[in-house]
């Protein structure tokens, strides 16, 4: 075990695109845990589009980011040192242990995970927060029905390709938005969707119009124009489910909001926002479905696996917003 632990702090926020100069490689020696703790050697960081929000100040649905504080993340990895009996020496646990590769916990907050039943990064992904966030923004906001039509945007991402494969398991009829003709391919041929549209070479409301021409449940991870473009094709009665705004997150100057807001009222349809730390309480419930169709092979995990440790988490995190990754994006320490 190494005695020096390497951490990723914010060192400013940033205006934009996050920058080198927003953070700083800091390193500490590894502590001892105290009596009711445990020490853990991260193996793997969860890369997330929320992470550029939490690096803003302001009122959020969480606290932002302290300058000088090691920056906020999903972490997985293995307990080599305890003080706890709920987390023995060997065991492997997933939480918020933040971008650095050892931490001290008191296990609030920590799950035990077996690495046996899923690769340790998929606790990351579809059996983590991405999974949960997919099953409780599409199941219990969005209310799909058998034979509804179900538009995604970002739909090779993270959340998105998780969404569109348990809409096709609840009956559903699938249209990904997505970037380029390999992530579109993808969205076809492993994640299953029945269309897909490339944005960056298709005219969207046209393809919309073609392929999705009456949504019933439009599940957004993009905003801007994307959201706009899926407003004016909403049937009567529509769920409009905003998860993220990734076009959105380094934008400069004001936040474009939707000019087809009043399809909503002409629809009847509704728009909601979800967090999926509000359905802490259910996570079980997620988990123990979202295995078995794991299980069975009726959903795919995909994980882009960055290599480089904690040094490459700056640039990693950018992939997120050039839009380089398909699946869940995980930085291997």
């Amino acid at each position: 075990m190494s005695t020096t632990n390497r951490q990723i702090r914010l060192a400013s926020r940033p205006v934009g695109l996050p920058t080198d100069e927003n953070w700083t490689l800091t390193e500490e020696p590894v502590g001892e845990p105290g009596d009711g703790e445990i020490l853990v050697r991260i193996s793997h960081i969860s890369l997330d589009p929320a992470m550029r929000g939490w690096m803003n100040e302001g009122r959020s649905y969480i606290a932002p980011v302290a300058i000088g504080d090691v920056m906020r993340a999903g972490t997985v990895g293995e307990v080599v040192a305890s003080h706890h009996d709920a987390f023995p020496v060997g065991s492997h646990v997933v939480g918020a242990l933040g971008v650095q590769e050892y931490a001290i916990s008191d296990g609030q907050g920590l799950t035990r995970v077996d690495p046996s039943l899923a690769a340790l990064p998929t606790y990351l992904g579809v059996l983590g927060m991405t999974g949960m966030t997919a099953y409780f923004g599409l199941f219990t906001e969005g209310r799909p029905q058998e034979g509804d039509t179900v538009v995604v945007s970002g739909a090779a991402g993270a959340v998105g390709s998780v969404v569109g494969q348990i809409a096709k398991l609840k009956g559903c009829r699938t249209v990904g938005i997505a970037g380029g003709e390999d992530k579109c391919r993808l969205l076809i041929e492993e994640f299953g969707y029945d269309a897909a549209i490339d944005y960056k070479a298709a005219d969207v409301p046209k393809a919309l119009r073609e392929l999705a021409p009456k949504i019933d449940v439009y599940f957004d991870n993009v905003g801007g124009e994307i959201l706009d473009a899926a407003l004016a094709r909403l049937n009567l009665g529509a769920r409009v489910v905003i998860c993220g705004a990734i076009s959105q997150y380094n934008a400069t100057e004001a936040v474009a909001g939707p000019a087809n807001y009043l399809s909503l009222l002409v629809n009847r349809a509704s728009m909601k926002g979800m967090v999926v730390f509000d359905y802490a309480d259910r996570y079980a419930e997620a988990a123990k479905e979202m295995a078995g169709w794991l299980a069975e092979g009726t959903l795919v995990a995909r994980e882009d696996v960055v290599d480089g440790g904690v040094p490459a988490f700056p640039d990693a995190l950018l992939r997120l917003f050039r839009g380089e990754n398909t699946g869940k994006l995980v930085l291997a320490v």
